[in-house]
């Protein structure tokens, strides 16, 4: 099997991206398994090197047909006048991070990557006429599948916790539940288990969404009327799927670790448990579409920019999830 050519997007250039990037690929040994290929500003990359006094050149290349198999690539799609601004949200910046993100999705589209890893964004100086959406996942669904396809996913090698909503106010999440739509998120997320991480018969936790899972009506009434409804009709097309169970209780025991799946009801239910969980080595994976998109747990962490006391595993988690996923998928 050729390697596989992972494309990784700068994100932020006033963030830590280039920092974990340039720090994952100087382990040599990301190239025994793969062919990277950042998609960014050679420039800043430069900056960001000698900043930190990292090692390892990137090579330059025009496009991905180019990249050489033995070194880590970078392709060249930002303005050349793009200022590094540590710790600062920039309009530049944002218009950087989006001119990667356009090239790459094009590449991965036409088949010149295998996978995409995106460095974290900032939502919103990123936002203009061309990315109107609360994140990447929300521009992956459009580009690659519709509106409901994609499935936010926070992995690792022991947890993994999927959402219902994912970019959406606190105070609209219990409006957006339906029966149907945690139908399709239970039956997406069992499809990425056996698809993706090769479980064959995965075992998937539902939480509820109220506190004590409604308390069975005393507290709130979704449980009985929208989410059980779901989980009964999800059984009975043989997906093996448990609750509504109480959030706080489940993550503060060790049930958690019994399951293959976890599908939490809106972002922070499930994203707070597992980066306080997995933080260090956590990745989000965009579940439910053709393509594979993961990225590291974390943002663009201003306030640790340029001080070169960023923690690269995630990224580099998220590398290697990506390059197993895209090997599960070929199986």
């Amino acid at each position: 099997m050729e390697k596989i050519k992972i494309g990784i997007t700068h994100g932020d250039v006033n963030g830590i991206g280039y920092e974990v990037i340039l720090k994952t690929l100087e382990d040599n040994r990301i190239l025994d398994c793969c062919i990277p290929i950042v998609y960014g500003s050679s420039k800043a990359a430069a900056y960001h090197r000698k900043m930190l006094e990292l090692n390892g050149n990137l090579n330059l290349i025009n496009s991905a047909e180019e990249a050489n198999d033995k070194r880590a690539n970078i392709i060249n799609c930002c303005d050349n006048e793009l200022k590094v601004e540590l710790g600062q949200s920039t309009e530049m910046a944002g218009v950087a991070a989006f001119d990667a993100l356009e090239r790459a999705t094009l590449d991965l589209k036409e088949g010149k990557i295998d996978a995409l890893v995106t460095a974290p964004i900032n939502k919103k100086n990123i936002q203009s006429e061309r990315f109107n959406f609360p994140g990447h996942t929300e521009y992956l669904e459009q580009i690659f599948g519709k509106k409901g396809d994609a499935l936010m996913l926070l992995a690792n090698d022991k947890l993994r916790v999927a959402v219902v909503t994912g970019h959406i106010p606190l105070a609209k999440v219990a409006a957006s539940l339906s029966t149907e739509g945690i139908l399709t998120k239970i039956k997406q997320l069992n499809q990425s288990l056996k698809q993706d991480f090769g479980i064959r018969k995965p075992r998937i936790a539902v939480l509820g969404l109220n506190p004590h899972a409604g308390d069975d009506g005393v507290i709130g009434e979704e449980e009985k009327t929208i989410i059980r409804p779901a989980i009964q009709a999800a059984l009975d097309q043989g997906i093996v799927c448990i609750g509504p169970l109480p959030a706080d209780g489940f993550f503060g025991s060790d049930n958690y670790l019994k399951y293959d799946g976890i599908l939490a009801m809106y972002h922070d239910q499930g994203l707070i448990p597992f980066k306080t969980l997995a933080m260090s080595n956590g990745v989000n994976y965009t579940a439910g579409l053709p393509v594979v998109r993961t990225s590291p747990d974390h943002g663009t962490a201003y306030d640790k920019a340029g001080q070169n006391v960023a923690d690269e595993s995630s990224l580099r988690a998220a590398m290697y999830m990506a390059i197993d996923i895209v090997k599960q998928r070929s199986c």
